[in-house]
């Protein structure tokens, strides 16, 4: 079917991970196994910091509203990719791709967020030690989660409705997990670089501004953490700071290799590969990240657990 057609595409296919039929059941249960952990770990994380109290600090609110966020995140991406890999057709309905694609950008976009706010609550506690408590308000807490989420959500309705608005003629294969960007804007039949330039102009800004800030909090904190005269205190600061980092290049290294520099020389496969990284496997290791390195968490999950088996033998 050329693109001159008057067929107008309903549904989209989702091609997903190529390979028999064995493949296809052996990555079917990774993923769903990747799934439940992520689950689980995110979600301690989210009811170690809501039922300990010694958890009830500005980083702690911070992290596990990341978690909360981390859910939801792979909840965009996973589910959907476990039904199309069971699927004989592999179809999406037109609605189904773009509004993945909506909750997909959005939360993305509002980690990125997360990511830069954390960085600043680091950057107060150890630059800023005195003035920390002041400042760092549950107040303002709730401030800048609440933007975070709004700006998120409130950043990609408009030029994703102008390319839902674009009319796809066939061929309608997607040679990919999920609906993204360039895949979509392969398979229009009109071009639309003014919604092009708006959604990578958009997307761009939100990479480039969160992580030259992250990088200028991180590098005023290593200075700082240099000048700190006990050895004790310095490694206390690298490892709460350390685990960040982490997350930070995982993120952002997979992420900028996918938007931000050319794909052309990127193969479909690697593509794919990139944006498991971003989108299913970083959740995952979060909170091995975070809670591995951080003794508070580590109690914290272990009340976690005590009391889920506590209720289990009521």
């Amino acid at each position: 079917m050329n693109r001159s057609a008057t067929h107008i595409v309903t549904e989209f296919v989702l091609l997903g991970f190529p390979g028999c039929w064995e493949i296809q059941i052996f990555l079917f249960a990774l993923f769903l196994v990747i799934y439940i952990l992520t689950l689980l770990g995110n979600g301690a994380i989210v009811c170690a910091v809501r039922w300990d109290p010694r958890l009830h600090t500005p980083m702690y609110f911070l992290l596990g509203n990341f978690a909360f966020l981390e859910i939801w995140y792979v909840s965009s991406t996973v589910p959907n990719m476990l039904a199309n890999i069971l699927s004989k057709t592999k179809a999406v309905s037109l609605y189904g791709c773009f509004l993945q694609f909506y909750f997909f950008f959005s939360l993305g976009t509002t980690e990125c967020l997360f990511l830069a706010i954390m960085a600043y609550d680091r950057y107060l506690a150890i630059c800023h030690p005195l003035h920390y408590p002041t400042i760092m308000t549950g107040k303002l807490c709730r401030i800048l989660v609440s933007l975070c989420w709004l700006t998120g959500f409130l950043g990609y309705p408009i030029p994703i409705f102008f390319i839902s608005q674009l009319p796809f003629c066939g061929p309608n294969i997607i040679d990919h997990f999920l609906c993204d960007m360039d895949p979509l804007m392969a398979l229009s039949c009109v071009p639309a670089p003014i919604t092009e330039i708006i959604f990578y102009t958009e997307s761009s800004l939100v990479l480039f501004f969160t992580i030259t800030y992250i990088l200028r909090s991180y590098t005023l904190l290593l200075r700082a953490v240099l000048q700190v005269p006990s050895a004790a205190g310095r490694r206390k600061a690298f490892s709460t700071c350390g685990s960040h980092l982490v997350v930070v290049c995982l993120f952002y290294g997979t992420v900028m290799i996918m938007y931000v520099s050319p794909t052309y020389g990127i193969t479909t496969l690697m593509q794919k590969i990139l944006t498991l990284v971003y989108s299913v496997m970083t959740p995952l290791f979060n909170p091995l990240i975070y809670s591995l390195r951080n003794r508070d968490m580590k109690l914290a999950l272990r009340n976690v657990l005590f009391r889920m088996r506590i209720s289990q033998n009521l």
